[in-house]
């Protein structure tokens, strides 16, 4: 894979979650072509597995490990299995998450006497724990498990993935939007707390990028753009969608201990502009 620039992280044992989808696919090729450890963690095991194949077909070192990030004892096994492998993790990528049509509106804005269409007073309130859980308590647990090595071996780095949501909240995805804003809370919370012992904790927080979840909504049948993603791009002063690539410099900044060893607490928008523009 094609990598801006390199770093040595031949030292960096990476635990990844959500290693299967696309962008942490893309984050594990990138790291492991600068020499990483990498274990993917997915509860989809076969999609894992597939990335962990392509690594080290790539010449990396890669591994597929099934894990729940809801389930504290499953997190527990996947760090054991990791350790058995690899040794220690001492970076950590929290990039399990995503969003559900239990937390989104059928509708940008209510309007009075609208019916026939979810609103915002149809929403469960378990479709909204479910995405919380799924982006927040997900990144809560796993670092809760695998930042304990890095306290006992004298420091880490922990990267969470936030969103543009957490910068400008868009319509119809108030549980999503609310949670990655959960998400950018606890890196700062996370860095504070775990400076003293040598961990670094950022997140980076991607604008609008086409994955297994959302192309759908992004495109038609016909592979044209919806309307929402005209929308999008319209507000996006670059003009376009972003593609995995675009995250590898700022991820292998982050990495870097050289590069980046006073940069802690900070979350990163890699969005072509969208959280800065006012739409005028």
């Amino acid at each position: 894979m094609d990598i801006p620039f390199r770093v040595d992280l031949s030292d960096k044992v990476i635990a990844i979650t959500g290693g299967g989808g696309v962008l942490m696919s893309g984050f594990a090729r990138v790291l492991a072509e600068c020499g990483a450890r990498v274990a993917l963690l997915d509860i989809d095991e076969k999609a894992a597995k597939a990335v962990a194949e392509t690594v080290n077909k790539e010449g990396g070192r890669a591994v597929a490990v099934r894990c729940d990030c809801l389930d504290k004892a499953s997190i527990k096994l996947a760090r054991d299995e990791i350790a058995d492998v690899f040794g220690c993790v001492n970076f950590l990528i929290n990039g399990a998450g995503g969003n559900s049509p239990s937390g989104t509106t059928d509708i940008e804005v209510m309007a009075k006497g609208v019916s026939g269409v979810k609103t915002f007073f149809d929403l469960d309130a378990q479709g909204l724990k479910f995405v919380f859980d799924l982006n927040v308590l997900s990144a809560f647990l796993v670092t809760q498990v695998m930042a304990e090595d890095m306290v006992n071996n004298g420091g880490g780095n922990i990267i969470n993935i936030s969103s543009m949501n957490a910068f400008r909240p868009l319509t119809k995805i108030p549980a999503y939007s609310a949670a990655k804003a959960g998400v950018s809370n606890l890196t700062q919370w996370l860095a504070v707390h775990f400076a003293p012992c040598g961990i670094r904790v950022n997140a980076i927080a991607p604008g609008f990028f086409v994955t297994n979840q959302n192309k759908t909504l992004l495109f038609d049948e016909n592979s044209e753009p919806t309307a929402r993603t005209k929308k999008i791009l319209a507000h996006t002063p670059m003009k376009r969608l972003g593609a995995a690539e675009d995250l590898a410099g700022t991820l292998l900044w982050l990495a870097n201990d050289s590069a980046s060893g006073f940069v802690t607490g900070i979350v990163i928008p890699v969005d072509g502009g969208f959280s800065a523009y006012s739409g005028v």
